[in-house]
């Protein structure tokens, strides 16, 4: 089997995570990994068993045995480093929130289309054996028509401004970081855009959000969202029917869900991954990449946008 070449910007955690569950995707390698210190990316690179090393990202870009660059930087970096990328011919895997607006986003799309190139969002969750179980059942109407849906993500952080998480120039805030996730959730069922959002939101001492609850509204069912650094949630997804309801506890990092009928367990589902999660993501956008296609399936453009969009209109009511 032909393998995708990947090479990683930045050596954070969430980097970690891509590099370590590579190695259970059958169609991918790890090739490379840039950062913006030489001694980063050599750790990493040690780490991980990674031949190529490059201080700076431009390197990597420019290097022709890459076949696909994986963005792990701040929120804020991810317009510019993926679209450098774009521009040296690369594929590109772009951690989320793929930007941060929806003005951006269009942007970052209009420079994927002007190259032809590959672009998706690090949308994992979309891609779990468990959501995608979940995602079957109530397409075959186990739960009926759709009245609620109900997520949350949130962990406690303690706050200090200099974090990239509460960094304001850095696009902090939990809504940016956490919160795309339940929003996300609410869209991969819902397949509509809200008619309204009521938020009540909580700020750190800078400015920056750190819990955030929202009301979507549409024409036949509500979505009760949440996110917050201030304390843990339940971290569980709801996916409410006339019928039934599917429970997927861990939903960010699902790898169960279970069916039930009135308070009766009817049916479960449990994957049985190798890694992390990260792995099947990896393998459907290699595959997208070995088979020639510039958008995913699955996590679309007009996804990416639609979550910024709905971020957008949550912000505006800070």
């Amino acid at each position: 089997m032909n393998k995708i070449r990947w090479g990683i910007v930045s050596a954070g955690t969430i980097a970690n995570t891509f590099a370590s569950d590579v190695a259970h995707a059958a169609n991918a390698e790890l090739a490379a990994v840039a950062a913006r210190s030489l001694p980063s990316a050599a750790g990493f690179a040690d780490k991980y068993g990674i031949d190529r090393v490059y201080e700076g990202y431009d390197a990597l870009f420019a290097d022709p045995d890459i076949d696909a660059i994986y963005v792990a930087t701040p929120h804020t970096l991810h317009l510019k480093n993926s679209a450098d990328a774009l521009r040296a011919g690369k594929a590109v895997l772009c951690e989320k929130p793929i930007t941060t607006s929806a003005a951006e986003c269009q942007e970052l799309l209009n420079i994927a289309a002007e190259t032809g190139g590959y672009l998706m969002e690090a949308m994992w969750t979309w891609f779990l054996p468990a959501m995608q179980k979940a995602k079957v059942w109530f397409e075959a109407g186990r739960i009926g028509e759709l009245r609620h849906v109900k997520a949350d993500f949130g962990y406690p952080k303690r706050y200090d401004p200099d974090d990239r998480v509460f960094n304001a120039s850095l696009a902090g805030g939990c809504l940016l970081d956490m919160g795309i996730y339940p929003i996300a959730i609410a869209r991969f069922f819902a397949r509509q855009t809200p008619t309204d959002i009521k938020v009540i939101s909580h700020h750190a001492p800078n400015g920056v959000d750190d819990d955030v609850v929202m009301l979507f509204n549409y024409d036949k069912l509500v979505a009760t969202l949440a996110t917050s650094f201030r304390c843990k949630l339940q971290n569980t997804a709801y996916i409410i029917g006339d019928k039934g309801y599917i429970a997927i506890p861990n939903c960010w990092r699902a790898s169960e869900c279970h069916l039930f009928e009135l308070d009766t367990c009817i049916d479960s589902f449990s994957d049985d991954r190798s890694g992390s999660g990260f792995e099947f993501q990896i393998t459907a956008v290699s595959d997208d990449i070995l088979q020639g296609r510039k958008e995913s399936a699955v996590v679309t453009h007009a996804a990416s946008l639609a979550f910024q969009q709905d971020m957008d209109r949550v912000r505006s009511q800070f």
